[in-house]
């Protein structure tokens, strides 16, 4: 029964003969089955030491894992240290940092059965940076920082040196620094993961006209352009077991109009990229923008991304698109869903702010979400039912 009501609600109260609302209901990815489609977003915490997790991470995954989302993704992990963007990004490129992080799973999978993947990642010519609350700047070598690389050896801003531009062998061997740290998710048992090639990273990059110079194979045409990032993620791919899901993040737009045609990236081209994902078995877009070029022009607001997700899963059939960007409101959220612009919603800030948002949301609703038995009590006598498996005859 479907029983949508007018203008994209679709939705009902929490009665056993009806359906759920569609950010409610459940999704396979793979062998992954979802329960809603609430994604917890990869944010960097600057909380490691030397790549590994800390107690910090512990209680900040423990804590978002109780509130009942779909799928949590770890932030931002370096598959190298010279893939950190500061000193205190998680990495996942050696033993210490693997057993930091079994560590740190280990206590919040003793907690919560949510469904933790992991985004993998390189900064490039971004490394080597202070925390945002240290102010962000570049670290120079002599100051502590370290070598920066990048497709070319274009800054990202004219105030900084330029990074040491990747070679083809060096770019052979970051490769299987990719395959390395799938590797080590797998053995972790971690259940999903998303490749950054967003935000002005490293893949990202590669991607774009003015940070990849390159005149090889590797660099030019669009179709040049994209070639190694789509050989990391295919050899990525490859390396993480087949029944397991594999996405991509990538910025759908770079927020330079001001440029010509030819030197920007746009929503056309991440339709291209998205399409040639397809094509090596990725499972999903989460569609993002900017963080390229420090003179972007970003134009925020209320899902200010998600026409982006939506024209992404329009054109590109045969990926799930998440849709991210001042996603706030749980009908918001429901109307993203219900409406098909995209599959999933990922929420960053709203769930640092309110880590129960998916509760709040299923209130919302009318619809049920998981919840730890100790905290059944704090159930709201008008929202009876909010909570599965709970009996409603104990005290």
């Amino acid at each position: 029964m479907q029983g949508r009501e007018p203008g994209g609600r679709g939705y009902h109260r929490r009665m056993p003969d009806l359906v759920m609302p569609d950010l409610f209901s459940p999704l396979s990815l793979r062998s992954l089955a979802l329960p809603n489609r609430i994604v917890v977003s990869p944010m960097c915490q600057y909380s490691s030491v030397e790549g590994c997790a800390q107690p910090w991470h512990m209680v900040h995954l423990g804590h978002l894992a109780l509130g009942g989302p779909g799928l949590l993704l770890i932030e931002a992990t370096a598959v190298e240290p010279a893939g950190r963007i500061t000193h205190g990004d998680l990495g996942l490129y050696d033993d210490a940092t693997e057993e930091a992080l079994a560590r740190t799973l280990a206590a919040v999978r003793a907690v919560a059965p949510t469904a933790i993947g992991i985004q993998l990642a390189h900064a490039g010519r971004k490394a080597s940076s202070a925390r945002p609350w240290e102010g962000g700047k570049l670290i120079d070598v002599d100051a502590g920082g370290w070598q920066r690389v990048a497709p070319s050896a274009a800054p990202h801003s004219d105030d900084e040196p330029a990074p040491h531009a990747l070679s083809r062998d060096e770019l052979d061997a970051l490769k299987q620094r990719f395959v390395a740290a799938v590797r080590r998710a797998d053995r972790l048992g971690l259940d999903a993961i998303e490749v950054h090639a967003a935000h002005g990273y490293l893949l990202h990059q590669f991607l774009w006209p003015l940070s990849n110079l390159r005149e090889d194979e590797y660099g030019g045409s669009p179709e040049n352009r994209m070639r190694w990032p789509l050989e990391v993620i295919a050899a990525m791919r490859a390396a993480w077991p087949a029944h397991k899901p594999l996405g991509v993040r990538i910025s759908a737009t770079d927020w330079r109009d001001d440029l010509p045609a030819g030197q920007r990236f746009d929503v056309p081209d991440a339709i291209v990229v998205a399409r040639a994902c397809v094509a090596l078995g990725v499972d999903w877009i989460d569609a993002s923008s900017g963080g390229i070029s420090p003179l972007q022009r970003v134009r925020a607001g209320a899902g200010y991304q998600v026409p982006f997700a939506e024209a992404i899963r329009r054109e590109a059939p045969g990926l799930h698109v998440i849709a991210v960007g001042e996603i706030t409101d749980p009908r918001q959220a429901q109307e993203i869903v219900a409406s098909g612009k995209a599959d999933m919603v990922a929420l960053g800030r709203a769930m640092l702010y309110e880590p129960r948002w998916p509760w709040h949301a299923a209130a919302a609703l009318g619809a049920t979400v998981a919840a730890p038995r100790q905290y059944w009590r704090s159930e709201p006598g008008e929202h009876k039912g909010l909570f599965s498996g709970r009996s409603h005859g104990q005290r």
